[in-house]
């Protein structure tokens, strides 16, 4: 098992993957394009998060809330596999790492399953998730549509917040269907085509583009 991780973190470092595209168009509220440039190239190592509690929680969830959704929608065949890892057919540096992949039972669609856990501490914050889902998320999953060429993309978000310092959980599921979305999927694989040609396999540092806070 140890082995395959690294064999997949490894793979991911070749390329952009999913929780790179934000940072590509300066989307990344944590990490900006020169950033991500500077670790794609070797200049500094990627920040280890491994041993925060969020993340740990996040992932020892994954499974739990992808069973989950399996009970609370067995209109889909759902199928999770560890270390999943798809690359595009013509730009191989573009990386899909997956929660799960999904078929429309009566369909035969094929869709993609990302699981999210976060915490929300002020109240403004729910303002990323009121309809929508935050930008690096968004851009996530948009990433993975172009790299799969799939139909569609669930995002189930477990959202933990307080109440008088009680922990409440509130889940939520957002849709993306590919067709609706593909004007942003040209755009995003546009510009991480870009990133990667110009920027990183030339070895010139990208045009600084600031965050949005």
């Amino acid at each position: 098992m140890q082995n395959n991780r690294q064999t997949w973190l490894n793979k991911r470092k070749s390329g952009l993957g999913g929780s790179d595209a934000a940072a590509v168009i300066g989307r990344n509220p944590w990490l900006s394009n020169v950033d991500l440039w500077e670790i794609k190239t070797g200049r500094k190592q990627q920040a280890d998060v491994s041993d925060k509690e969020a993340v740990k929680y996040g992932i020892a969830a994954e499974n739990l809330l992808i069973d989950l959704f399996k009970l609370d929608y067995p209109n889909y065949d759902v199928k999770h596999i560890d270390f999943d890892l798809l690359t595009d057919k013509t730009n191989p540096f573009l990386i899909a790492s997956l929660d799960g992949r999904l078929i429309e039972r009566e369909t035969g669609r094929t869709g993609v399953l990302e699981i999210k856990t976060t915490e929300i501490r002020r109240a403004s914050d729910w303002n990323k998730w009121d309809g929508q889902v935050p930008d690096n998320y968004f851009c996530q999953v948009i990433h993975y549509l172009g790299v799969t060429g799939w139909d569609f993309a669930i995002l189930k978000a477990q959202i933990k917040h307080y109440k008088d310092g009680v922990p409440t959980l509130t889940t939520r599921h957002y849709y993306f269907d590919a067709a609706v979305y593909e004007e942003d999927i040209a755009f995003l694989r546009q510009k991480e085509i870009e990133f990667w040609q110009e920027y990183v396999e030339k070895d010139v540092c990208p045009p600084l583009i600031l965050p949005q806070i």
